[in-house]
């Protein structure tokens, strides 16, 4: 059985995409850290503003992404506000180009 490495994860949440950008949360730089221990994965993540209507169905998403790998039998997934989500610095360049950031 191939080992599901952080790698693989990131890659697998990089889909799930924020409803109201339409840009994936990886791209957008929401995904902090990912940390796998054996069977569980810790998620240290933000979203674009403590308002946003839709975290709980991104987080929920996201959680339920990582819960269908194989060997990943627990998530847990933390929301957190330091660092401020800054696009300017932490989205990819794709995801920069998209919003208009150069």
């Amino acid at each position: 059985m191939a080992l599901v490495s952080e790698n693989i994860i990131k890659t697998a949440i990089s889909h799930i995409q924020d409803p109201e950008i339409g840009i994936g949360v990886v791209d957008l730089g929401l995904i902090y850290d990912v940390i796998k221990d054996e069977d569980k994965v810790t998620i240290l993540m933000t979203l674009t503003t403590p308002a946003c209507p839709y975290g709980p169905q991104l987080m929920n998403t996201i959680k339920e992404t990582i819960l269908g790998l194989r060997g990943i039998n627990k998530v847990d997934l933390q929301l957190v506000w330091d660092p401020p989500w800054n696009p300017k610095e932490m989205a990819s360049d794709y995801a920069k180009d998209v919003l208009g950031i150069w």
